[in-house]
């Protein structure tokens, strides 16, 4: 990302990398942070908490997620997202926390996260475009 970031985005990107500073990995060392902003303003923070098995380790995205449906209910609408890690490496939202995302974000909405050319953002719709869905209409 060669533009300056917008100073809400800017923002939400030192809370990811706050969070990350809380990271348990203790097996990959990989410390990863997220800020979720919802639709009503509020900044919601998670980290990884990774486990020996790694299959039920959970990423700072869903942590995140987990942690504004618990504070704010499940109308909770994600508004933006930012990952950070403390790894200088690259590292977009894996395949499972999109889907999770997908549940409460809305398309359009940007996801900020260090790609292996340096920063990113993309909206939602373009990280995953073609989420499962079996909303009920």
């Amino acid at each position: 990302m060669t533009e300056p970031l917008d100073p809400a985005l800017e923002s939400l990107l030192q809370q990811a990398r706050e969070a990350a500073l809380h990271s348990y990995s203790p097996y990959s060392g990989f410390r990863v942070g997220a800020a979720l902003r919802l639709a009503t303003g509020e900044i919601v923070t998670g980290t990884n908490v990774e486990n020996v098995s790694y299959g039920l380790t959970i990423c700072a995205e869903r942590a995140a997620l987990v942690r504004a449906v618990s504070q704010f209910g499940p109308a909770v609408r994600i508004a933006a997202v930012a990952v950070a890690n403390l790894n200088q490496a690259a590292s977009p939202p894996c395949g499972a926390c999109r889907q999770v995302l997908a549940e409460f974000i809305s398309p359009d909405a940007p996801v900020l996260f260090p790609a292996a050319d340096g920063l990113r953002a993309m909206p939602f719709s373009a990280i995953l475009p073609l989420a499962f869905d079996m909303k009920l209409k």
